[in-house]
């Protein structure tokens, strides 16, 4: 395939083996010297997926599924900090998976990773059902369209439940999980109670819970959970991730536990 089919409005240059468009870079992930392609002006992942990658437990030999993986980002960090066994990463922007599936040729992890274009809400029947041992997600945040200007534009897609709601992915997820899967996903503080509701009504019993602070004395602006398939009624809260230290630089947590 030519560039100029790929795409005329851009001219594309190449980095190892993929091609990169002009409007694209190369971002340091600090792992395995991985790198991922990030575009100028569009969505980028936060340390929300960072979190989520050095949260989620993928066990040696396991499968797990990302559920809107975007440009494929906790795919390529579960693969260099667990030992699992393969990984998959479900978008359906095809723009975004592209920008993931050169990802992974960048990293040269083709045997490890797979990214696939499709919709959540369909996610149990474009993959066996109760076929992976994980399910993570990053979902949108905002369940309104309240101050869309564009509800068609990828950064609000990724931010908005425009295409997908939490109870999209939370169902969808629970079906593709194996009995005893684990499902871990970083969200709001402000939905738990919605997560935690949904989460039981599809079969999931919350087991771990994880709330980060910008800064010790700043309330919490995300959570992780782990929650179980058909798991028995007991949660951990576990201590806290504080992201800055009182000198604004990142937390010795966040430096070793997470690596970021």
């Amino acid at each position: 395939m030519t560039t100029e089919s790929r795409d005329r409005e851009h001219t594309w240059t190449e980095a190892g083996p993929v091609l990169l468009r002009d409007d694209e870079r190369i971002d340091d992930l600090e792992r395995n010297g991985y790198g991922i392609i990030q575009r100028r002006g569009a969505f980028c992942f936060g340390m929300d997926a960072v979190l989520l990658s050095g949260f989620a437990v993928v066990k040696p030999g396991e499968t797990a599924l990302d559920l809107g993986t975007g440009t494929g980002i906790i795919p390529i960090l579960l693969e260099a900090k667990t030992p699992g066994r393969h990984f998959t990463g479900l978008e359906i922007q095809e723009e975004s998976a592209d920008m993931a599936r050169r990802s992974v040729a960048y990293n040269r992890l083709e045997e490890k990773v797979e990214i696939v274009t499709g919709d959540i809400k369909e996610a149990g029947r474009l993959f066996k059902l109760a076929s992976f041992d994980v399910v993570t997600s990053n979902p949108p945040y905002m369940n309104s369209a309240h101050g869309l200007k564009n509800p068609g534009d990828a950064k609000a897609i990724a931010r908005h439940e425009v295409l997908c709601t939490l109870e999209d992915v939370i169902r969808e997820g629970a079906k593709v999980l194996r009995p005893m899967g684990r499902f871990y996903m970083v969200h709001r503080p402000r939905r738990l109670v919605e997560i935690l509701d949904n989460f039981t009504r599809h079969g999931l019993e919350p087991k771990r819970m994880k709330f980060v602070h910008p800064y010790a004395d700043r309330e919490a602006n995300m959570v992780l959970i782990e929650a179980v398939r058909g798991g028995g009624a007991l949660m951990k809260v576990e201590s806290p991730v504080v992201v800055f230290d009182e000198n604004g630089q990142y937390s010795d947590e966040i430096r070793t536990t997470y690596g970021y």
